[in-house]
């Protein structure tokens, strides 16, 4: 089955539920985070399904491997907020779980997808 748009991949879906939660969350944070840690997440969680969607776009395998990884980076800059987040008491314990569940799931699918580019770039 062909793909036509990186809104059809479910990745790129989960990420930006992914965004809406992270968007979601931080609405609570204290107004001193409003420059820190709420900007620094909401970039984190919006670079993810762009960086998919830019490299879908790219056409070229190594381009798109390449964006896909970027994405990779910015959950795991994401995670490392939430962590924080959580050990500061910004985030409740079921958005906390609910968000790491999310990016744990969007981990996966990116390795996944990483691991069989990669694949092709050798063959």
């Amino acid at each position: 089955m062909k793909i036509n748009s990186h809104k059809e991949l479910i990745v790129w879906q989960k990420s930006m539920a992914l965004a809406k939660e992270i968007y979601h969350a931080t609405n609570g944070f204290p107004k001193s985070e409003i420059f820190g840690l709420t900007s620094q997440m909401r970039r984190a969680a919006i670079a993810v399904p762009s960086n998919i969607a830019e490299g879908f776009w790219r056409k070229n395998i190594k381009e798109y491997r390449r964006f896909l990884r970027i994405a990779f980076a910015s959950l795991e800059e994401l995670e490392t907020q939430l962590i924080l987040s959580d050990e500061f008491g910004y985030t409740n314990e079921a958005d906390t779980k609910r968000i790491s569940s999310l990016l744990e799931e969007i981990e996966k699918m990116l390795n996944k997808i990483i691991s069989n580019l990669s694949r092709q770039i050798l063959k």
